[in-house]
């Protein structure tokens, strides 16, 4: 079972399930915390070789499709039978993935730093980490990739943070979850087609030069997704800018839920 930390609010019948990036863990969403809990249950997720949740080697065949379905384990283990999802990067495609194989369990998605495909430049940075995993400590190819994503003194908050949590890992977890890379691109298509009539909200930095131009495009397509985009902030948005993500993200979490009332 994926470790967990389940924060219970005294009203509300509607949790938010927080899934964090590749080498963070729950700690990234300590400035939304306090907001979200104003208004729902929150679920905070580590995913598979993170915080205190097994390894992937646990877990057998490790993929993109195991952890969503770890995560919607963990979700049956609480009896949480539908949720409000945030992501953050690599967390974002978790959420497409459940979109795709159990959209059932999905009332609306918030979707921060989004990742659908990489450019040509994240498609460098992948195969040269591929060729220096081998004879490198995994800490410094994570502090190179952390730097491209998250560049300059703007995203030095949010790149320490990462950094920080990663050297938590095991390297066997990390070069795992590295090796799933190839595997991204694959996800989003046909998520707008499996999650017709579920609202999702994607929000990105002006600055999150690697992901935000594909993001716009692809999701155009998708008439149940919006995008917002917070000036002078990069990749890691609601760390980077964390007043105007929880603002943006509460808002649409309760619009969602009164449609959704509505609509029953």
């Amino acid at each position: 079972m994926l470790d967990y930390k389940l924060y219970e609010h005294s009203n509300s019948e509607e949790y938010v399930v927080l899934i964090h990036g590749m080498g963070g863990n729950s700690s990234i969403f300590y400035s939304n915390l306090k907001a979200l809990k104003r208004h729902f249950n929150i679920l905070s997720v580590h995913l598979p070789g993170h915080g205190k949740s097994p390894g992937v080697e646990e877990l057998g065949p490790f993929s993109l499709e195991t952890v969503a379905g770890e995560v919607i384990r963990l979700m049956d283990y609480l009896v949480i039978k539908k949720a409000h999802f945030i992501g953050i990067s690599l967390g974002t495609i978790i959420i497409h993935y459940i979109l795709k194989i159990s959209p059932d369990r999905v009332r609306s998605a918030v979707m921060g730093g989004a990742i659908t495909k990489f450019n040509l430049f994240s498609k460098v940075l992948v195969q040269a980490g591929k060729l220096l995993k081998s004879f490198t400590p995994f800490l410094w190819l994570y502090k190179i990739c952390a730097y491209l994503i998250m560049p300059g003194k703007m995203n030095r908050r949010s790149r320490t943070l990462f950094v920080n949590q990663a050297a938590k890992m095991k390297r066997r977890d990390f070069l795992a979850w590295f090796h799933l890379v190839d595997t991204v691109e694959n996800v989003y298509g046909g998520v707008p087609e499996s999650s017709k009539g579920i609202p999702k909200l994607y929000i990105s930095g002006s600055e999150d030069h690697l992901f935000i131009k594909q993001l716009d495009r692809d999701i155009a397509q998708d008439p149940y997704a919006s995008m917002k985009s917070i000036q002078g902030c990069g990749h890691v948005c609601n760390v980077e800018k964390s007043k105007e993500f929880n603002e943006a993200a509460i808002q649409f979490l309760l619009e969602s839920e009164r449609n959704i009332k509505q609509a029953q």
